[in-house]
């Protein structure tokens, strides 16, 4: 369901898309969800590695960085901050930071010294499988650095 925005100010906007070390590639995807549902754009700012655009819909906003992890892998990161109230109930911004991660499934990469395939990209981890022993490691995204794709 797609929020009736008549009436709100152009600047008007409930959450905040953070893109990071993203390609045309992401943002195009990004830019054709929102165009699809409609959804307010009052902001789009280019900012040091990437883009931040500020939309109409948190549910939209947390459903697309779910979306964005899942089709080009990477992380996503989501918080919400206490806006104020109204009619009594608390009312919250949320922000969403996607940063990809420069390798997706089925990439051999090189973890520790050692050479692996990316079999998933999880909620919580990526899973790489050796590629000699078939060993699987899971890998923290906050450690997503130290995973070098291979060319």
């Amino acid at each position: 369901m797609v929020r009736n925005l008549k009436g709100k100010r152009p600047e008007y906007f409930e959450a905040i898309l953070q893109l990071r070390d993203c390609t045309e590639e992401v943002r195009g995807f990004v830019i054709s969800k929102i165009a699809k549902n409609n959804i307010g754009v009052a902001k789009d700012l280019k900012v040091k590695g990437g883009w931040d655009l500020y939309l109409s819909d948190n549910n939209f906003t947390r459903a697309l960085g779910k979306k964005l992890q899942d089709k080009f892998g990477g992380k996503v990161q989501m918080s919400a901050s206490l806006w104020g109230k109204k009619e009594g109930k608390e009312v919250y911004r949320v922000t969403v930071l996607f940063r990809l991660a420069g390798f997706i499934k089925g990439d051999i990469v090189e973890y520790g010294g050692e050479e692996y395939k990316v079999k998933m990209m999880l909620e919580k981890d990526i899973l790489l499988q050796h590629t000699k022993t078939g060993e699987k490691v899971h890998v923290k995204y906050k450690e997503m650095g130290k995973i070098k794709k291979i060319k």
